[in-house]
């Protein structure tokens, strides 16, 4: 057994872990540590007995550790979720009293058309009729507050506010359960419309603050220079699939989207990132630059892009999967890739343990780079054998077409798609029956449309005149891709709906798909050892 193989065990043995405790209630034991210990000791004895006794056998000893690091998963979600039941936030929420919260903005402004919602980190709470009563404050929460407010004034990162209001638990809806969602990211009081005053502005001065804030102001002017220079549903779809602002795509335009099955390109995800990167790391090694270094000014790159989208979860993710992609391809290693992927898994749910089961955006993410390591590669077999340079020798007219990067590219997309579409069906309850083509007809066009949006955004910056000439060919693609929503959304049949799945028909898909992708894996290894 290989050094790799037992981190791969021991990574599996840690998520699992967290998923048994996320959908199995671990009882308690009246047994404490620190603040409760559940019936874990079994476990804990057994993994222990099995490293100590049988040292000699070193698969039982590996499955001793395999036991702990289960534990480890357990343990650490279940203490996630006691802090959320003693959270001593909540105990102001539905009161029916106005309370006094004193707390910073800890994340960019989320400005709709008629509301902002801000993210409030509380560091003071007083009953607001009893002011005088120094018992009645409250310190060091932790958590923080989703509120809703007016549109102006306008607030930001960093501001200092005095909010007076009614706190209060999400609402979970019937088909939604928003209180969770909101509890992933340590959300646990909403309060709507209250009355705010501004302390302080850009309280946390600091390098942190000046180079977030400055990478965020810049990110503000690139998107003030799409929406001058494009009209909706263009500039809508470009500023999500480029910046990550899905708030002015339409309600209209998101359903068309899901109808054809090609709404994960206006998500900031892992395909995003690799797609930006295999642009930037081209333009590099065209200019000269050694791999080495393009490789590290791409992985820079990543990081800038992950803070100008405002440090959103699925930015973040989407920066460390496709990192690692970046990684794998450049030290050419998929087992070492798909390590990566799960050292970056364990460590995200390390810190939070609630993105497993309550974050669609985690699941997705993991599923497609999985699939990007496992699947791309025997993709570009097929496409390139399929999609032979002889072959459009022989048409003129497609002569001109990149076909590698075309290939690559639908090889990208295709097998993302397939390791997704499982989590897809059971979390929204349809399946596209023309996302093959729609995907096959858009995503080739994707880089293209990234690469042109980011050019036409800049040089808008500099100039209006500028940003409207370059505008232009943004305008074709996109119009181009509006055009097949539109047409392929209006066909009869174009989705079906899988509605109230169980969970154990997920884990029955993705073995089956986890089996055939090991035997086709298989054969291409065969297939290339003949050869």
């Amino acid at each position: 057994m290989t050094k790799s193989k037992i981190f791969l065990y021991f990574c599996l043995s840690f998520i699992g872990g967290i998923f048994l405790s996320s959908t199995i209630f671990v009882p308690a034991l009246g047994f404490s540590l620190g603040s409760r210990v559940y019936l874990l000791l079994p476990g804990l004895i057994l993994g222990i007995l099995l490293i100590s006794i049988l040292w000699q056998y070193k698969k039982i000893v590996v499955i001793g550790f395999c036991i702990l690091f289960l534990v480890a998963g357990i343990y650490r979600h279940q203490q996630a979720e006691l802090k959320i039941i003693n959270n001593e936030l909540k105990s102001h929420n539905d009161t029916g009293k106005e309370i006094i919260l004193t707390g910073v903005i800890s994340k960019e402004a989320d400005i709709r058309s008629n509301n902002i919602k801000l993210i409030i980190t509380p560091e003071e709470i007083q009953n607001a009729a009893n002011l005088q009563n120094a018992e009645n404050r409250s310190r060091h929460f932790e958590g923080r507050v989703l509120v809703t407010t007016n549109r102006y004034p306008e607030y930001q990162y960093g501001d200092k506010l005095k909010i007076t209001g009614e706190l209060k638990a999400p609402i979970e809806f019937e088909d939604f359960n928003y209180k969770d969602y909101l509890a992933k990211d340590g959300i646990y009081s909403v309060m709507y419309y209250p009355k705010i005053k501004l302390l302080e502005r850009e309280k946390s001065i600091g390098p942190t603050y000046v180079i977030y804030s400055q990478i965020l102001s810049f990110k503000n002017k690139l998107m003030e220079s799409i929406y001058q220079n494009l009209s909706p549903p263009q500039s809508s779809i470009l500023g999500a699939v480029i910046l990550g602002d899905k708030r002015k795509i339409s309600d209209e335009w998101k359903q068309k989207l899901n109808i054809v099955g090609v709404r994960h390109i206006t998500a900031v995800s892992g395909m995003h990132v690799a797609i930006l990167t295999t642009i930037l790391m081209t333009l590099l090694l065209g200019l000269g630059f050694w791999r080495q270094q393009a490789f590290y000014f791409s992985i820079v790159f990543v990081a800038f892009f992950v803070i100008m989208t405002g440090l959103q979860p699925s930015a973040i993710r989407a920066g460390i999967m496709g990192g690692l992609f970046l990684l794998a391809q450049y030290l050419g290693r998929q087992k070492f890739a798909t390590n990566a992927l799960l050292l970056a898994a364990v460590v995200m749910l390390a810190i939070n343990p609630l993105l497993l089961k309550l974050d669609v955006g985690f699941q997705l993410s993991f599923l497609a780079v999985l699939g990007i390591i496992y699947l791309m590669p025997i993709f570009q077999y097929y496409f390139r054998k399929w999609l032979s340079p002889e072959w459009f020798q022989k048409c003129w007219w497609l002569s001109w077409l990149p076909i590698k990067s075309i290939g690559d590219i639908l090889a990208m997309t295709l097998s993302a798609q397939v390791f997704t579409l499982p989590i897809l069906i059971y979390n929204f309850g349809y399946m596209s029956l023309v996302a093959p083509i729609t995907n096959l007809l858009i995503v080739p066009f994707l880089s293209y449309i990234m690469g042109l949006g980011f050019l036409f955004g800049i040089f808008g910056i500099i100039s209006q005149f500028l940003g409207w000439v370059f505008s232009w060919p943004a305008w074709l693609l996109l119009t181009y891709l509006t055009k097949i929503v539109d047409f392929f959304s209006q066909i009869p049949l174009a989705f079906i709906t899988i509605e109230n799945l169980h969970w154990a028909w997920l884990i029955i898909a993705y073995l089956i798909l986890g089996y055939f992708t090991w035997r086709i894996s298989q054969k291409q290894k065969l297939k290339f050892l003949n050869y």
